[in-house]
């Protein structure tokens, strides 16, 4: 048996402001954006390189889910964003206004930094140390 998890669902207030924020801040590429009804749209986006790991950004529609966009995991790490070249993708995001909370490190298993996307989620920024630590 093969199993994978195909997206991991994003609260969002708007559709828009998320693509313009994981496209052009983070260099993520636009998978896909399909209409489905008047309030309701198929977008998915995934990290450059990545060809498993994708995000569908869903727009909050009642109170429960929008009192939880931007915090989706109790002010945690919600997600881990690995890299190949830290330094490049740091310097990119730091240019392109991503606002990191926690300054770079050197761990154990690699260098790392939190970031905050739009809405305020945390995400790490991860070069793992050794090839199959935390894929």
């Amino acid at each position: 048996m093969t199993q994978k998890i195909a997206n991991i669902v994003l609260l969002v207030n708007d559709y828009d402001e998320a693509i313009e924020f994981y496209t052009k801040s983070l260099g993520f590429t636009l998978i896909e954006d399909t209409v489905m009804s008047e309030t309701k749209r198929w977008v998915i986006v995934s990290p450059p390189g990545a060809t498993e790991s994708r995000l569908l950004l869903a727009k909050a529609k009642n109170d429960a889910q929008k009192i939880r966009v931007g915090d989706q995991t109790g002010q945690r790490v919600f997600l881990f964003l690995h890299t190949d070249d830290f330094w490049r993708d740091y310097k990119k995001m730091t240019e392109n206004k991503v606002r990191f909370v926690r300054e770079p490190s050197e761990e154990t298993y690699g260098t790392v930094a939190v970031f905050e996307d739009l809405y305020g989620n945390l995400w790490d920024l991860v070069e793992p140390k050794e090839a199959g630590i935390n894929e």
